[in-house]
């Protein structure tokens, strides 16, 4: 029997605009495009959030307006 694992494909990623904790010791964050709030408030800790960016599989929110 041959029980080769398939190649896993390479998953292109992109730069995106995320919201991360404030607070130290909490890994919090949240990509932008799903958050409902203008300034969110970090989902496990509820300490304030700030922007900023990082290397992410690029996802199609569905409930984002188009345009």
């Amino acid at each position: 029997m041959n029980f080769r694992k398939k190649p896993l494909e390479d998953i292109p990623l992109e730069k995106t605009a995320v919201w991360i904790c404030t607070r130290n010791d909490c890994n919090g964050w949240m990509r932008d495009n799903f958050t409902f709030e203008r300034e969110p408030d970090c989902p496990l800790c509820h300490s304030p959030m700030e922007p900023g960016e990082r290397m992410l599989p690029r996802l199609h929110n569905t409930n984002e307006p188009e345009g």
